[in-house]
């Protein structure tokens, strides 16, 4: 079974994907949010290709658990996806993702550019890592 991970956010979106078998997560790119019609059109293009059977995107919320206005852009990004795509779309916490995601740049010595390149793609494997956890132990 194939999932899709997703990282939304304003500028870039980072995506994700399991093998097929849906035991490990691999990177598969980040996507420059140039507009909902072209970034709709790209991840139509992935989704088409990877053919996932669910898609999990990475919920913001503020420390204290509670959602704020990148919550409520993530639910409207996930609206918008669900006009492209018929499966199951869920969500995870996201906290601290972009924290390991920097952690793990870090630890491979990715710097300038190129580490602004994969943060998105290292977060949304990190979302999809998240979200295998909390569906093996249920």
């Amino acid at each position: 079974m194939r999932i899709m991970g997703i990282d939304f956010g304003d500028a870039r979106v980072g995506v994700a994907v399991t093998d097929p078998l849906g035991i490990t997560a691999q990177g598969v790119g980040t996507v420059k949010n140039g507009g909902v019609k072209k970034l709709m059109a790209e991840l139509d293009a992935i989704i088409k290709e990877y053919a996932p059977e669910e898609i999990v995107i990475g919920l913001p919320k503020n420390m204290d658990g509670t959602e704020g206005f990148r919550a409520e852009a993530t639910y409207k990004f996930a609206k918008r996806l669900g006009e492209i795509y018929d499966g199951r779309i869920e969500f995870v916490d996201e906290r601290l993702t972009t924290v390991g995601a920097s952690q793990f740049l870090n630890a491979t010595n990715t710097r300038g550019g190129k580490r602004k390149d994969v943060i998105d793609t290292v977060s949304a494997c990190l979302i999809l890592e998240t979200y295998m956890k909390r569906k093996n132990n249920s």
